[in-house]
């Protein structure tokens, strides 16, 4: 009897890791298709805000009326929601002066 109550509990613990294998791989599944679906989403975006960036940089003008190059500046928003055009070698110390502000 003591040998038989084993093999049940055997058996119905093998049932128990089977049927939890079976979940997690629907699990697996719809987390795969979710994170497919992020990074779609996340390169429409992208693909979005590299438009709306040369749009803005194809309408902007220096004080003389040429084009402003992109190559050399970049749109910097603050924290209050102001919105910038800066040489990109400013834009760059600042990100080092936050990068080193975090750290610290």
């Amino acid at each position: 009897v003591a040998a038989q109550k084993c093999r049940k509990r055997k058996l119905n613990a093998i049932l128990n890791l089977e049927e939890d294998v079976c979940n997690l791989q629907t699990q697996k599944e719809s987390l795969k298709k979710e994170h497919s679906q992020c990074s779609k989403s996340i390169n429409q975006i992208k693909q979005k805000l590299n438009n709306l960036y040369h749009d803005i940089f194809s309408r902007l003008r220096d004080d003389q009326g040429r084009p402003v190059n992109p190559r050399q500046y970049v749109i910097n928003c603050s924290s209050n929601g102001s919105v910038f055009i800066i040489p990109k070698h400013l834009a760059k110390s600042e990100q080092d002066d936050r990068k080193e502000q975090k750290q610290k």
